[in-house]
């Protein structure tokens, strides 16, 4: 049987079902199997992995899983799908294809339930464009048990997370990634290899889970708000940021000033220019202010 993801095979899947994308779940599917080989061999599975898949659409990247994994568990939102994905992957009886929201499901039982204990998994993915970040934040801050994440996303979102200090692309999202993985742009693919053609470029991009988060913080929702804080107004200095932008620290220029110079970070420069030990250095200096001036 042909794969999947050939223009003529998809086109008559589609037609076959009377499927009509929906813009509102952000569907492209993908019909270069040549592509979906290379986001595949960046997830580096082997006959004993287990996959997980953030909507399948047809089954394109799910086949290519099949392949190559013990097991792969694919979330599916659009019930529309769910009877072409029985079709498509009727010879790989060792995907299995969900029906859930994965902003809303309990990814770590399912795991649980799918996967033998500590076997390696790779969360592999062409996420929807409108809603990557949360879904990244989401499977990140569940610490779940995986070696990591291969993502296909918009271009601009790729470059911004693999970003580093002093680049116009570094910024809270880029911090909060590479505070709990390695992250690096494996793979830049063009927009005519979907269909429909989105209107961007997209990158592929690998998270490499830490054994530990990359810096000690004393309390972690708090370093993640003097980031925010930091670059709210990116044109503006550290200490204007902080101090309009920062909530639970004193309103004083003065006390935020001296706690910047006592860790030897200038209130003048800019939040992109920050390294992750600096803002972590930061976080726990704040809190530890914070907490003697109450």
């Amino acid at each position: 049987m042909k794969d999947i993801a050939t223009p003529n095979r998809t086109k008559l899947i589609l037609e076959k079902y009377g499927f009509s994308f929906k813009k509102s779940l952000g569907q492209n599917f993908l019909i270069d199997t040549n592509v979906l080989n290379r986001i595949v061999d960046c997830a580096d599975l082997d006959n004993t992995s287990g996959a997980i898949e953030v909507g399948p659409g047809i089954g394109a990247l799910t086949e290519q899983l099949a392949k190559r994994a013990n097991k792969v568990v694919a979330f599916e939102i659009d019930q529309r799908l769910l009877p072409i994905l029985e079709e498509t992957l009727a010879p790989y009886p060792h995907a299995k294809v969900i029906h859930s929201d994965i902003l809303k499901a309990n990814v770590k039982q399912v795991m649980k339930e799918e996967f033998g204990e500590g076997q390696d998994v790779m969360i592999v993915a062409n996420l929807p464009y409108y809603i990557t970040t949360p879904i990244l934040f989401k499977l990140l801050e569940e610490n779940l048990p995986i070696r990591g994440i291969v993502a296909m996303m918009q271009k601009e979102v790729a470059d911004r997370i693999a970003a580093g200090p002093g680049t116009k692309e570094y910024g809270s999202l880029s911090i909060a990634i590479q505070y709990y993985t390695e992250a690096e742009t494996v793979l830049t693919v063009p927009r005519t290899v979907f269909v429909p053609q989105p209107n961007v470029d997209s990158a592929v991009i690998r998270l490499t889970k830490r054994s530990k988060p990359l810096v000690d913080v004393t309390d972690e929702a708090f370093f993640f708000s003097v980031i925010r804080a930091s670059f709210a107004q990116r044109r503006k200095t550290l200490m204007n940021n902080l101090a309009n932008n920062l909530s639970g620290i004193p309103k004083d220029k003065v006390w935020l000033e001296q706690t910047l110079l006592r860790i030897d970070i200038d209130p003048k420069r800019r939040g992109e220019t920050l390294t992750i030990e600096e803002f972590a250095r930061l976080s726990n200096a704040l809190l530890q202010g914070k907490t003697a001036a109450e």
